[in-house]
């Protein structure tokens, strides 16, 4: 899960495996398998590190 924060500045927390789509109109609009649908303030590119960082730390410390 990683935080996104809404237009009014409330941040919360989204899991990255519910999103099916982002897009810029100009505001950041995440939307997920649900249908439901945030506006935030993070840009695209942004949401886009956040989900690599996340991936990272979620699976660098796996045993083999």
């Amino acid at each position: 899960m990683i935080y996104l924060t809404r237009l009014n500045g409330e941040k919360f927390m989204v899991n990255i495996d519910m999103i099916e789509l982002m897009e810029e109109t100009p505001d950041t609009v995440v939307t997920l398998n649900t249908g439901k649908k945030f506006v935030v303030r993070e840009r695209i590119w942004q949401i886009r590190e956040e989900i690599i960082r996340f991936r990272k730390r979620s699976f660098t410390n796996l045993k083999k």
